[in-house]
């Protein structure tokens, strides 16, 4: 799969992901400071799937109608990279197969997938 990792998530899921074999840009490499506009437009344009822990993202999809590829939320309260790693990969043990064109949130305990509108 591919994917493009926001600020907010951090290197060390762009990296395990990376470890994992998947194809992962990170927006503090491409375009550092970028506004969520534009990282969901790039994501598209690339047919990339967001990870971030910005809920803008929810904004932007559910309320603007923003096209997307996929976003994984990540909304925990351990912020810590070891447990940010541990449930990147709990998403993508659970849902991996539908990550692509849906909206998921997950946390430490949690992992909906959102539906569209």
């Amino acid at each position: 799969m591919q994917f493009l990792v926001d600020e907010s998530a951090g290197s060390a899921v762009a990296a395990h992901l990376l470890d994992l074999g998947h194809d992962v840009l990170e927006v503090v490499q491409l375009m550092p400071q970028a506004d969520d506009a534009a990282i969901l437009a790039r994501a598209v344009q690339e047919s990339r799937i967001v990870v971030t822990n910005d809920k803008d993202f929810g904004e932007l999809v559910f309320r603007s109608g923003q096209a997307h590829g996929g976003i994984v939320l990540l909304r925990l309260r351990d912020e810590a990279s070891a447990n940010r790693v541990r449930v990147i990969q709990a998403v993508l043990d659970q849902c991996g197969e539908v990550l692509p064109n849906q909206f998921i949130v997950a946390t430490e305990t949690q992992i909906r997938v959102r539906r569209m509108p």
